[in-house]
């Protein structure tokens, strides 16, 4: 069924404008984004067939919700029938809006004012690459970003993380305190032995130039953990 099929109050379009951007699924919001369809595919069912888990020989390849689709590379959505360099462009230029956003509430706000908001600038961030990545977000006195720095890589399930560098960078950007951020791109999200080890090393090693770790926030594909929150720090 083509959009203009659809009776005008179950138009994205004109549902979104009448009650709210609320009422509008995944589906229907990446629809008005995406705009057009695809020869014989309407844009709302191309919209919920991208939404789809991946599945294995399937024509129209799926990312797993709208997270999953926003993380994807230039490269990945080329792939995709139907997607031509306008509506890639549109896709991951929504992702930097969200990034920036983020980013600048951190950068106004006192990062522990709305931990939410911290996890999920981290998980726009990392929570789709593919390697594990270390990060650490460095902050003033009032506790709001100065900057994100991506300090370390390592293979899909360690990353070498070294405290004289962390201590080195702190000192660069005269923080006051800092989050400490990695993704498992395995998709749970909960803290290892080794997590807890590593932020128990980087927190003795920060003190001794007084620069406090406020929180150690883990992000996977859909999910993040904040290592304060939960009493662990």
């Amino acid at each position: 069924m083509l959009l203009k099929d659809l009776p005008p109050n179950s138009r994205p379009r004109e549902k979104l404008l009448a009650r709210g951007t609320a009422t509008l699924s995944d589906a229907e919001l990446l629809a008005l984004v995406l705009r057009t369809g695809t020869q014989g595919k309407s844009v709302l069912q191309l919209a919920h067939e991208l939404l789809q888990p991946a599945r294995t020989g399937a024509h129209t390849p799926g990312f797993d919700g709208i997270a999953g689709l926003l993380h994807a590379s230039e490269a990945e959505l080329q792939r995709i029938k139907g997607l031509g360099p306008a509506k890639r462009a549109e896709l991951l230029a929504v992702l930097e809006l969200a990034r920036r956003a983020a980013s600048q509430e951190l950068r106004t706000r006192t990062t522990l004012d709305n931990p939410s908001t911290l996890k999920h600038y981290v998980q726009l961030q990392l929570g789709a690459r593919a390697h594990e990545v270390f990060c650490v977000l460095f902050l003033d006195t009032q506790h709001r970003l100065i900057v994100m720095e991506e300090l370390f890589r390592g293979t899909l399930g360690q990353a070498s993380v070294y405290p004289r560098e962390v201590v080195v960078r702190a000192l660069a950007h005269h923080a006051a305190a800092v989050v400490l951020a990695h993704n498992h791109p395995s998709g749970s999200v909960k803290p290892s032995p080794a997590d807890a080890a590593l932020t128990r090393s980087l927190a003795a090693a920060l003190a001794l130039v007084d620069v406090r770790v406020l929180d150690h926030v883990i992000v996977g594909p859909g999910a993040a953990f904040s290592m304060a929150e939960q009493g662990l720090l």
